[in-house]
C-alpha cells in the first residue's frame, strides 16, 4: 500500500527540539476548569470509581478531608496537555504512553484548576510497532485557586508513523490473525466475581505500622473492554479532540493535518481509534483501544481502594506496554516492596503490574503511598 499519512521526519524532529523548556501560552480550553460535584464523579464513574469519597457529597464530610474530593486522576480532564495533545509533526499519530505524577495537595469540591506546561524532552527510538519512533515529553504543573501547587507530572506520548506501524509494524502481527474471542459464561462469571469482591477500605483505616513488605493488594479487573466502556471514560475525561459540527470545522480547519477523511471522505478526529476499529486498524493497532490516561487512571485507583479515606497518594508511575483492544479483559495486581519514613511522612512503596486475560503484560505502575503512623 502506497503511503496515505504523513511520516516522521528529520525537519519536523528540528522543529520539535527547539520548543523544549518553551513555555506553552495557548492550549486548548481544558475539559474541566473546576472540579465540581458533577465532575468528579462523571470523571471517577468514567474509570469505574465508585468510592463515596469521590462520588457522594454527603460522605466525604464525616473524613479528615471534610468534604468531598476529587480522584487523584482527575487532573487528566483540567489539562490537554498532561492529557496527550502534542505539538509538531503534523500528521503523525500520537499514542499517550506514560506518566509520573507527584501530589502535593488534595483537590477539593471546587477547586478552580489553572496548568503551566512546557515540552520537556524529545527521545527518539525505534520500536516493534512502527520503526522509528519519538517520545514526547511534557512537564505540567497544577495550581488551585489560592495558587498553591496542587499536583505536577511529566507526561508522554509516542508519535509513530501510521503508514509505517500498518505496513511494517511487527508488535500485533499474531494478534491481529487470531479470531475474535468469544468468552464463555465461566470466564466472565471469574472475572465478575472480582467486581463483587472488589474492597473499597474507606473508613477502615489502614495504618503505616500494620503494613509488611510482601503484602499483597487485592487484584482489580478493569473490563472486558467495550467501546462503550471508552466512550464512558470520554465523557468523564473530555477527550482531546471530540467536538460536533462548527466547532469540528474550526478544529481541522485550524490544523491541517489533524482532519483524517473517514469513509465518507469527512475529516474527523484521530481520537476515533478508541471508537471506529477500521481506524485503529490502519494506524497499526489491533483494534479500538483504551485511553491511555484511562489506564494510568486504573492503576490509581487500585491505590486509592487499598489506602482508604486516611491515605494519600503522593506519587505515581505508569509506562503503557501495549494496546488493549476491545475484548479484552485486564488485571492489576501489586505489592508492597519498601515502608519507610521521609520528612515525617510514614510512606508505602508500591509496585503494580496488568496483564490481559492472556497473561500479555500491559502496564506498569508504582505508587508511594502516605497513610496514618499507627
Amino acid at each position: 500500500m502506497s503511503q496515505t499519512f504523513p511520516a516522521i521526519s528529520d525537519q519536523g524532529l528540528d522543529d520539535l527540539r527547539r520548543r523544549v523548556g518553551v513555555r506553552i501560552e495557548n492550549t486548548l480550553e481544558p475539559w474541566c476548569h473546576e472540579a465540581t460535584r458533577d465532575n468528579i464523579r462523571h470523571y471517577a464513574h468514567g474509570i469505574g470509581d465508585d468510592n463515596p469519597l469521590w462520588c457522594d457529597p454527603l460522605y466525604g464530610p464525616g473524613t479528615r478531608w471534610g468534604g468531598l474530593v476529587a480522584p487523584p486522576s482527575f487532573l487528566f480532564a483540567t489539562s490537554r496537555i498532561v492529557s496527550g495533545y502534542v505539538g509538531g509533526l503534523p500528521g503523525v499519530h500520537a499514542m499517550w504512553a506514560g506518566a509520573d505524577w507527584t501530589w502535593h495537595k488534595p483537590v477539593m469540591r471546587n477547586d478552580e484548576i489553572t496548568t503551566e506546561a512546557w515540552l520537556k524532552d524529545l527521545i527518539v527510538h525505534e520500536t516493534r510497532f512502527a520503526g522509528r519512533a519519538v517520545q514526547q515529553i511534557y512537564h505540567v504543573r497544577f495550581f488551585n485557586q489560592h495558587g498553591d501547587l496542587v499536583s505536577e507530572a511529566d507526561s508522554w506520548c509516542f508519535r509513530t508513523g501510521r503508514d509505517a506501524a500498518r505496513e511494517e509494524g511487527t508488535k500485533y502481527t499474531e494478534l491481529k490473525a487470531k479470531p475474535i474471542r468469544k468468552y464463555t459464561e465461566t470466564e466472565l462469571a471469574d472475572a465478575f466475581r472480582l467486581y463483587h469482591d472488589e474492597e473499597i477500605r474507606g473508613a477502615n483505616v489502614r495504618s503505616w505500622a500494620s503494613v509488611q513488605v510482601g503484602d499483597k493488594l487485592p487484584t482489580m479487573v478493569k473490563g472486558p473492554m467495550t467501546v462503550t466502556g471508552f466512550i464512558a471514560y470520554a465523557q468523564g475525561w473530555g477527550g482531546l479532540y471530540i467536538r460536533a459540527n462548527k466547532l469540528a470545522w474550526k478544529q481541522t480547519h485550524a490544523h491541517p493535518g489533524l482532519g483524517i477523511p473517514n469513509r465518507f471522505n469527512i475529516p474527523d478526529c484521530p481520537e476515533r481509534v478508541h471508537w471506529e476499529p477500521e481506524f485503529a486498524l490502519m494506524v497499526g493497532a489491533p483494534g479500538a483501544y483504551d485511553y491511555g490516561p484511562e489506564r494510568c487512571s486504573w492503576l490509581t485507583h487500585h491505590l486509592t481502594n487499598w489506602m482508604g479515606d486516611d491515605g494519600f497518594l503522593r506519587s505515581a508511575s505508569s509506562k503503557i506496554r501495549r494496546h488493549n483492544p476491545e475484548g479484552d479483559i485486564l488485571f492489576i495486581k501489586g505489592s508492597v516492596t519498601r515502608t519507610f519514613v521521609e520528612n515525617g511522612r510514614h510512606l508505602v512503596e508500591i509496585t503494580q503490574e496488568a496483564r490481559n486475560q492472556d497473561g500479555e503484560l500491559s502496564v506498569l505502575g508504582s505508587g508511594i503511598v502516605e497513610l496514618p503512623s499507627s
